[in-house]
């Protein structure tokens, strides 16, 4: 009588085939997952930049002013009166919150990529006192026309 051995397990092309079809998967979905966490981060600083005009529009009630918001009581800069950066909660930051201009009856709020982060790129949000949003989308450092939304 012979008795007979089956081998169970996975044979090396088994495994190569499962690697590629991993690798494959990843090689998607990857790039999607970056631009699904671009655009949830972007919209935390529009959410913080909104909060922070909101601050701005109690501010002026209590001054009559919207000047002096900012650190040391200047004009422009890091504010005194909201967070400085996006997201407000959170350990991770990857938006500077600064007052832009600022007169008595106007100002512009505006929330850059912190360079060297994950939103490094991704252009500025800008609000200013009349509710106008705009988003710098093509980076070059100013806000043209067709760039006057969120």
């Amino acid at each position: 009588m012979q008795t007979t051995r089956t081998e169970k397990g996975f044979t090396l092309i088994e495994l190569m085939i499962v690697v590629v079809v991993i690798a494959i998967l990843v090689a998607v979905a990857y790039p999607s997952y970056t631009q699904h966490m671009i655009k949830a981060r972007r919209s935390d600083a529009e959410g913080a930049l909104m909060n922070f005009a909101n601050t701005m529009e109690r501010y002026y009630t209590e001054n009559g002013t919207y000047t002096g918001a900012a650190s040391g009581g200047n004009d422009t800069g890091a504010p005194t009166i909201f967070a400085t950066q996006a997201p407000v909660d959170g350990s991770s930051k990857y938006y500077n919150l600064t007052i832009n201009t600022a007169t008595p009856t106007t100002y512009v709020l505006r929330a850059t990529p912190i360079a060297g982060s994950a939103q490094d790129g991704d252009g500025f949000l800008q609000v200013n006192q009349a509710g106008t949003r705009s988003w710098d989308q093509n980076n070059d450092g100013s806000i043209s026309t067709s760039e006057n939304s969120w």
